[in-house]
């Protein structure tokens, strides 16, 4: 079943990749973000850690500046230049005076960091992004107190460390992420091809079920189908047993018909040529074969108008051919010809009914033996979706200007004999009620060539 569009594989694999698409892209902004911030959490912590280490290494001296106690700074960073660790104490005069850069650690060697004006309340630790003395990305955290000479002197107390290992560490997590879900990815949208392909694999057998009834191979769809199908499937089934049933009630009523009329006719008949020689007998009599011309005429549409498309519809050729050929044998025994259907395929079949095919071979067998001096032969094959069947006979055949002729209803090119003069005709009308046709031609002895094209069945 192939993915058109329009078609219900396309629709549901474009839904599902589309959701796919939108949860995995969800998924590594969420799980990004998750990350990100607990890494800079986690920086954070150590920024706190490291500014109440300051906090606590900060002394005063004899005139209130500040200092770092005997101990120092535990981390060997502090110590060297750039090494992207760094400290830094300001003071905060009153009255929105200028800060100054009282201290600072050695990392910083001889640059001072630009910090951001910050109204800060004692104790409270706020943070900030800026550059460093190299340009680099700092982060910082910074706090305030109130310490020293004069009593109201606050100070303000700055750690900062550079971001770029971290943002380095958080841009590799970010790749091998968007790698593993695009794997995810791939290994879904393969899952759901194969949920698709299996989920709708019983409408393909469901299709396979139709092709195999149209072709006439089944008369209803067999076997198991999910719960979800099943009753498509029951329902179909009903509707092709309900249009077998009117089909075969159509054919009952017609033959009831036929039977109610043929007896009144045959009484006629019978009545009309014992009444001895006059105009009234003879009239009733020609009238009485009009009748039943006419009444095999409609029988005949009305079963072909019944039956043509039905499905499961499957004739076997040679069968037929054999038994009609053995029929025509057996009527026309008094002019011993030979009679054959060498060149039919035994799995060539019509897909039509049986009767139906009986009528229209028999027809062009019939006038093939009335016109054959020795042989007829009957011949098929298969062209495609259509079914070609040739009666051939070695007979005085028909002039090109008259083949049209014969083709209609109630005209008989020898009047001497009997006949209704609609058999072809009741053949080209058949064949057309099944899509097909029939044609007149010349066999390369001068007889005639009778060609049938009807659908052909698998």
């Amino acid at each position: 079943m192939s993915a058109r569009p329009g078609s219900l594989r396309l629709r549901l694999l474009a839904v599902t990749l589309a959701t796919l698409v939108v949860a995995l892209a969800g998924a590594h902004a969420w799980l990004a973000g998750l990350f990100r911030d607990h890494v800079l959490g986690q920086f954070d912590q150590a920024l706190s850690q490291q500014l109440d280490q300051l906090a606590a290494r900060l002394e005063f001296d004899a005139q209130g500046r500040p200092v770092i106690g005997p101990r120092g700074m535990s981390d060997p960073r502090w110590e060297q230049p750039y090494s992207g660790l760094y400290w830094q104490v300001e003071r905060l005069p009153a009255g929105g005076a200028a800060r100054r850069s009282m201290l600072r650690s050695r990392s910083l060697w001889d640059a001072e960091l630009a910090m951001p004006v910050d109204a800060l309340a004692d104790g409270a630790v706020h943070r900030h992004d800026v550059a460093g003395p190299r340009g680099e990305p700092l982060r910082t955290a910074e706090r305030s107190l109130q310490a020293g000479e004069p009593a109201d002197a606050r100070w303000r107390l700055i750690v900062a460390g550079d971001l770029r290992d971290t943002a380095a560490a958080i841009e590799r997590f970010n790749g091998v992420l968007a790698l593993s879900l695009l794997g995810l990815g791939v290994l879904l949208a393969l899952a759901a091809l194969a949920q698709v392909a299996v989920g709708l694999a019983p409408l393909r057998t469901m299709q396979q079920g139709l092709q195999r009834v149209r072709a006439g191979r089944d008369q209803r769809l067999a076997g198991r189908f999910p719960a979800e199908v099943q009753p498509l499937v029951d329902e179909f089934n009903g509707v092709l047993e309900r249009h077998a049933q009117s089909v075969e009630r159509a054919r009952a009523q017609a033959g009831n018909l036929a039977h109610a009329l043929k007896t009144p006719l045959a009484i006629l008949g019978q009545a009309a040529r014992g009444a001895g020689p006059g105009a009234l007998p003879t009239l009733v009599d020609e009238q009485v074969q009009v009748a039943e011309r006419q009444l095999q005429w409609h029988l005949a549409r009305a079963r072909a108008a019944a039956t043509q498309r039905m499905p499961g519809q499957r004739t076997l050729v040679l069968p037929v051919a054999t038994d009609l050929l053995r029929t025509m044998d057996r009527l026309h025994a008094d002019r011993h010809l030979d009679l054959g259907a060498d060149d039919v395929p035994a799995a060539l079949a019509f897909a039509g009914e049986a009767q139906d095919l009986q009528e229209m071979l028999g027809n062009l067998l019939d006038n093939a033996c009335r016109s054959a001096r020795t042989r007829v032969c009957v011949r098929a094959t298969r062209v495609g979706p259509l079914l070609h069947i040739a009666v051939e006979d070695d007979g005085p055949g028909i002039a090109p200007d008259q083949r049209a002729a014969v083709l209609q209803r109630g005209v008989r090119l020898d009047e001497s004999r009997a006949g209704s003069g609609l058999g072809l005709a009741i053949v080209l009308d058949l064949a057309r009620q099944y899509g097909g046709d029939l044609a007149l031609d010349a066999t390369a002895s001068g007889g005639l060539c009778a060609r049938l094209t009807l659908p052909a069945a698998d």
